[in-house]
């Protein structure tokens, strides 16, 4: 182990055993809210300290926490002014997190004003939407803290104070400790809140291999959309696979999300990793029904949707320019194929596409099954892979995943994997390593055959297949059993009814010699 990771173990150890105050408390789903509200305070307000001492060091020769509300009204508005020009928010010096977390009194009050602060600097500005509401979720003088506000005050204390020993290296530009202890964290809490998970996680590897199939050796990518982004690590994950090339560029990254605390979750992963607030758009409401980005097309877009959702499925869609050119409209009792409508109406034509879904839409008849042929004879699809049984928190359902297209060639095959047996068993999710990713990530840029994993079928062999895209028609995993010696078989068992003939005799002779019944 590297000595990076062997740091970044560490803060994560460090980090779990801060949320053991608020564990036992509340469901995990809840305590996240308060963990990561509090490190994403810590977060803004180390961001404006460093802004602060950075704009100060030259003329005032001072640092940022030693100014002083009423003495330097004038120099304060000015580095608020900028602070917001340029972060999108302002918190004062005497409400940074390492004052209040050195406080030894009474300092919720002090910490709702530096959230209202954060949250307000903002508005009337292009950022207002970034930050606008970001700490809703943070309820301070919610009972599960402590049945009174000295014992809230007692807690949210001692997590500040636990969390100010904490060096979160935010000068270092090359190394994303806090973005990634984020993360870790997310997951960790994804793993206790079980099926609410799913709202809001997608498992790494799996966000790896959508990543990476969207991005391809593309260099550049004007734009990464999810309209089911969750915490947003999805979308986060993309900008991570670009900068993996010194030469790419990050692109703008649009997110739409309908529950409100994984809204304000996502924004502020967002802004964590280093997102501007003008090159991101996050927003909050039913993507189906009430779409925020309707005018766009984008070049990148991965999504793992809520499995075969309800939504509202009226008359109203059939001229909604997104689903009328099929004829037919997804159930109202799933919406897995609505949200494969919506996304391929934002596709570029040179971009790509990459879904997590359930089984069920490879081969469920009736409007699915008419969609799913409408896609086909377009020219859409571009790739079928099946993944493992229970590696998503909260459901054990196999799923898969497709890919997408608008520049596909003419009668080009559509590439089928079966990666269903290729994971590593854990005890709650089955996880993919890193040689399961490759193997599925290789095969699909190479569009490579491989026996009992991989096959291209054409068009023409799907169409007699009746458009039925369920993997095992096209790749044989059959593994033929050994043949048996039937003499050899029967001399085993004519040898083993001797032996047992043999034993019931010693036996036999036994209890006559003790005098006592024969068992048999």
């Amino acid at each position: 182990m590297s000595e990076q990771d062997n740091q970044k173990k560490q803060l994560e150890q460090r980090l779990w055993n801060i949320a053991d105050l608020l564990r036992g408390r509340m469901h995990a789903d809840e305590f996240r809210d308060y963990m990561l509200g509090f490190i994403f305070f810590k977060f803004l307000s180390e961001q404006v300290e460093h802004y602060g001492n950075a704009l100060l060091a030259g003329e005032y020769k001072m640092k940022y926490d030693e100014l002083q509300e009423e003495k330097d009204q004038e120099i304060l508005a000015a580095i608020k002014t900028s602070a917001v020009e340029n972060h999108g928010f302002f918190l004062s010096p005497q409400l940074l997190f390492k004052q209040l977390a050195q406080h030894d009194g009474f300092i919720i009050e002090k910490l709702q004003e530096a959230f209202s602060l954060i949250e307000n600097s903002s508005l009337g500005t292009d950022n207002e939407k970034a930050f606008a509401g970001l700490f809703e979720d943070v309820d301070l003088n919610s009972t599960k803290l402590g049945r009174n506000p000295d014992e809230r005050n007692a807690l949210i204390s001692n997590i500040l104070k636990e969390l100010q020993k904490i060096d979160f290296k935010l000068e270092d530009s090359e190394n994303d400790v806090l973005g990634d202890a984020y993360e870790y964290l997310i997951g960790q809490f994804a793993s206790g809140a079980g099926k609410k998970a799913g709202e809001f996680y997608t498992p790494q590897q799996v966000s790896k291999i959508l990543a990476r199939l969207v991005v391809g050796e593309r260099k550049r990518l004007r734009s990464v959309y999810d309209p089911s982004c969750g915490s947003g690590s999805l979308l986060l994950r993309v900008v991570r696979e670009l900068k993996k090339d010194a030469e790419a560029n990050s692109p703008d990254v649009f997110g739409q999300e309908l529950n409100r605390t994984t809204y304000n979750l996502a924004r502020m992963n967002m802004l964590l990793h280093g997102q501007k607030p003008d090159h991101f758009s996050i927003a909050q409401d039913d993507t189906l029904a009430r779409p925020q980005h309707l005018d766009k097309k984008f070049e990148a877009i991965v999504a793992n949707p809520p499995f075969s959702a309800k939504w509202e499925h009226n008359a109203t869609y059939h001229n909604d320019e997104r689903f009328s050119a099929y004829g037919k409209l997804a159930p109202k009792s799933k919406a897995d194929f609505a949200f494969v409508q919506h996304m391929l109406h934002h596709l570029d034509e040179q971009g790509r596409m990459a879904v997590v879904l359930p089984h069920g839409v490879l081969f469920r008849g009736a409007a699915e099954g008419h969609i799913r042929k409408f896609i086909l004879e377009q020219n859409f699809l571009d790739a079928v892979i099946g993944l493992p049984a229970n590696i998503f928190y909260g459901t054990s359902i196999p799923t898969c995943i497709l890919v997408f297209r608008k520049d596909r060639e003419k009668n080009a095959p559509i590439l089928f994997m079966d990666a269903s047996a290729h994971f590593e068993k854990g005890k709650n999710q089955n996880n993919l390593r890193d040689e399961d990713v490759e193997r599925i990530i290789s095969h699909y840029q190479e569009k490579k055959e491989s026996d009992k994993f991989s096959y291209l079928a054409s068009l023409e062999e799907i169409a007699e297949n009746d458009y039925n895209l369920n993997i095992p028609r096209y790749v044989d995993t059959f593994e033929e059993e050994e043949a048996v010696d039937l003499e050899a078989v029967a001399l085993a068992l004519k040898n083993l009814g001797a032996a047992e003939k043999e034993s019931e005799n010693k036996l036999q002779a036994f209890c006559q010699s003790l005098n006592i019944p024969t068992p048999f």
